[in-house]
């Protein structure tokens, strides 16, 4: 049994690095992406429902009540918040997916992370929790091999 559990542990840690930071960054990127899209009109872009909307981006009517009213976050006013979270949503995953600043950008997810779990939905912190642990991966880890980051890294040293 103990051999069993020995060669399983073996076979689990030959898993590549860079097959979990994929797994991960195409993850968080559309848990955040998804949200993002909920903020906005006008532009809708979705790979895994097919849906598919190139026009001028806007924020939706209801976001800016929604910071105001549900989200109340201190120290900065709904009208600023709403559009910098719907920009942010959308900007920090695509960069994430494709790799590009990927430590920075999972540093500022995890970031407004903090911010949702401490200010907007202290109960959602098993949701929170996995976001968390995914974005340190990719801070401590890096985006992997197929990643634009590991492109530039190898390229220009």
């Amino acid at each position: 049994m103990t051999s069993l559990i020995t060669k399983l542990i073996g076979l689990f840690s030959q898993i590549p690095l860079s097959l979990i930071a994929l797994l991960a960054r195409f993850s968080i990127a559309a848990t955040f992406w998804k949200s993002g899209q909920t903020k906005v009109e006008g532009f809708a872009l979705d790979f895994i429902s097919g849906e598919f909307k190139f026009g001028i981006p806007k924020l939706a009517d209801s976001v800016i009540p929604l910071f105001k009213d549900e989200y109340k976050l201190p120290f900065i006013d709904p009208s600023i918040a709403a559009p910098l979270a719907a920009i942010s949503e959308h900007v920090f995953p695509a960069l994430i997916l494709i790799g590009l600043a990927t430590r920075f950008s999972a540093l500022a997810l995890l970031g407004m992370t903090a911010t949702i779990q401490l200010l907007v939905y202290p109960g959602a912190y098993p949701t929170h929790g996995l976001w968390a642990a995914v974005l340190l991966y990719l801070i401590a880890q890096g985006p992997g091999k197929v990643s634009l980051d590991h492109w530039i890294a190898k390229r220009f040293g």
